[in-house]
């Protein structure tokens, strides 16, 4: 988090009234269609500076979105993607009762012990499925890293549900069994 955000939540209860914590219990109470609202609302009925109400409000918004909301909105105005996605994780599923998927705001992590895989939809034509096997030459299929950075050591991009074949989830396996 960056400092100035950490500290106008420390700041938040003696500026407010309110911890962040108490705002966002208030604020589960309300339907809001749209962010701008739910700054007004805290503005004109709680007195909260427009800084204080967006950020308040920002904050709120991220926890409440459950690990489906997250993969949904990914792939908004990306549907095309989606069952690309689905057929992955069904697949990466069977590779044992050991896999943890947490889903981000930008893509979805696979984990063991250690991350090795990283779904992303990177364009709304293509998933980047970024891939953690050391020592593992790169080939036309299987690039280097890329935008993934030391995240990932590979790199393949999909843009079809038959990219999720024989080949990949070999890859996919070998980053899973040394993930420990």
């Amino acid at each position: 988090m960056e400092k100035a955000l950490q500290t106008m939540i420390d700041n938040m209860p003696e500026k407010t009234g309110k911890s962040l914590a108490e705002w966002k219990v208030l604020l589960q109470d309300q339907a809001f269609a749209k962010h701008g609202e739910a700054v007004k609302y805290l503005k004109s009925e709680h007195s909260v500076t427009h800084g204080f109400a967006n950020t308040i409000v920002s904050l709120s918004k991220e926890e409440h979105n459950t690990p489906d909301d997250l993969v949904t909105n990914q792939y908004k105005g990306k549907e095309s993607l989606r069952p690309i996605y689905e057929e992955l994780i069904r697949q990466i599923r069977e590779l044992g009762d050991d896999i943890t998927i947490t889903p981000k705001k930008g893509s979805v992590s696979i984990i063991r012990k250690k991350q090795f895989t990283l779904i992303k939809p990177a364009t709304k034509s293509r998933i980047d499925l970024g891939i953690k096997i050391k020592d593992k030459p790169i080939t036309d299929r299987l690039e280097n890293s890329g935008p993934f950075g030391t995240m990932c050591t590979h790199r393949v991009k999909m843009s079809d549900v038959s990219d999720v074949d024989a080949e990949l989830m070999e890859w996919i396996r070998e980053a899973y069994e040394k993930a420990v």
